[in-house]
Parts: structure tokens; C-alpha cells; sequence
């Protein structure tokens, strides 16, 4: 039996997780941080909760007689990747990542890219007035400080009771999202910025084309490093390599 782990929190860890379950021969444990308070539950076994950095992690793999380790986290989830890849060194057992294609600013897009969350703060003083903030609720005080600018503020769960939080109104909801609502919510609020994670994927890219159609520039933030190793772009390509593992 191959025992694998997948670091999770993607849809594309739950899909990987739906189709590993079927295979014969593979024994999967998906792992989610727990951050979200109702999380969408995978197909078979699941962990939920941290590590305890990279010890824990290592400790965790020799504990549970893992075979294999699958990076499906998001791509802005790198701290846990470095630990993975880590871990998995340290053990002595294969790691895939599974990383989705980032999003391509196409010819009509406005894109304003950063490097991370507080470039994309600085970056919108004195060029924005009216804000769509998409980045979650874990770093939406680094905006708190801004002044004269409204924010609308999707996530999944509310701020936490103590987060500071900017001016404006919190939307709680979960994608995927589509393009007719990205376009009700940009014209309703007169939004002229979006401000989002290249996370890639098609759940939540609707808001890039609409924006793109009604002209609203986007502060985009790029990924941050990953980890070196093997990568595969789908859950197809991820089946793959498994079953080459059996």
C-alpha cells in the first residue's frame, strides 16, 4: 500500500483526493491548516490542524509511514511548501507539487503587479478611491491604515473579532464566482481597483475578466518563491506520478 499525504486547501487537493480514494493500492490522508471554519470536507481521511513547523512535519511522515508527499497547497501557502520540501528531504521519500498555472495579463488588462501584500497597500494611495479587496481576511489589516479609500472585502469567514479592518463593507462568500456576478458587484459598489493574489485557477478568475471589460485596474500580486522539485500543473498529471509510484 502506497500511504500518501497531501497537503491541501485547494479544490485541486479535493479533486486529487476524490480520485486517489478509488485507486487501488493507494492509501491517501489529506491535511487542511483549519482555517476556514467549514471547510468543503474531502473524499477519505483527514487532518486538520498545523504541524508544528518543519519538526513536527518530519515526525509526522515517519509516525504515519508516509511513502509520498503531494504540495497541493495554495500557491500563496508557501511557508508549509518550504516545510514540506523540507521534511520530505530530511525523511527521504518523494515530493510532487501540484501548482496551477498562474494568470497571464492579457493585452486589455490593467495590471499593477507587487511583490506582496504591502507593496499592493502602498500602491494604492492616492490612485484609488473605491476597492474590491480579495486577498482573504489573514492580511487585510495591512490596509487598515488607508485613508480616504473604500473597501469591500470578500472572504470566506469574517475578520477575526481583534483584525483591524478598513473602512467599508465585509462580503462573506465562497467561489467559484461568476462573471455575471463579478460584474453586478464591481458596477454596484463603483469599484475602481481590484486588488487580488494571482492564485491562478478558474474559481474566482471572473472577476479579472470583468474588470478587463469595464476597464477597472487590478493591483495584482505575484506568487512568492516556491520550494525547487518535481511539479505537475492538474490533478491529472498528479494521478499520474502516483500510479508511476505503486
Amino acid at each position: 500500500m502506497l500511504r500518501v499525504l497531501i497537503l491541501g486547501g485547494t479544490g485541486d487537493a479535493a479533486k486529487l483526493a476524490a480520485v486517489v480514494e478509488s485507486i487501488p493500492g493507494i492509501e491517501a490522508i489529506i491535511s487542511l491548516a483549519g482555517r476556514t471554519r467549514e471547510p468543503s470536507t474531502p473524499a477519505g481521511e483527514v487532518r486538520v490542524g498545523g504541524f508544528g513547523g518543519v519538526e513536527g512535519l518530519t515526525n509526522y511522515l515517519r509516525q504515519m509511514k508516509i511513502d509520498v508527499l503531494v504540495d497541493a497547497t495554495h500557491p500563496f501557502a508557501n511557508q508549509i511548501s518550504w516545510h514540506g520540501a523540507n521534511a520530505a528531504t530530511t525523511v527521504g521519500i518523494p515530493r510532487l507539487m501540484l501548482v496551477r498555472p498562474a494568470w497571464e495579463k492579457l493585452e486589455d488588462d490593467t495590471w499593477l503587479e507587487v511583490g506582496n501584500i504591502t507593496d499592493a497597500a502602498a500602491i494604492l494611495e492616492n490612485q484609488a478611491k473605491r476597492v474590491f479587496l480579495t486577498i482573504g481576511r489573514q492580511e487585510i489589516a495591512s490596509f487598515a491604515d488607508l485613508e480616504g479609500i473604500w473597501f469591500l472585502m470578500r472572504m470566506i469567514d469574517p475578520p477575526i473579532s481583534d483584525t483591524i479592518i478598513p473602512d467599508g463593507l465585509v462580503l462573506c462568500d465562497r467561489g467559484p464566482f461568476s462573471l455575471e456576478n463579478e460584474r453586478e458587484i464591481l458596477t454596484k459598489h463603483q469599484i475602481d481597483t481590484i486588488v487580488s493574489k494571482n492564485s491562478g485557477g478558474n474559481a474566482t478568475y471572473a472577476k479579472i475578466i470583468a474588470a478587463r471589460e469595464l476597464g477597472i485596474k487590478v493591483v495584482m500580486v505575484n506568487r512568492p518563491l516556491i520550494p525547487p522539485g518535481e511539479q505537475v500543473a492538474d490533478v491529472e498529471s498528479a494521478v499520474t506520478w502516483l500510479i508511476e509510484r505503486l
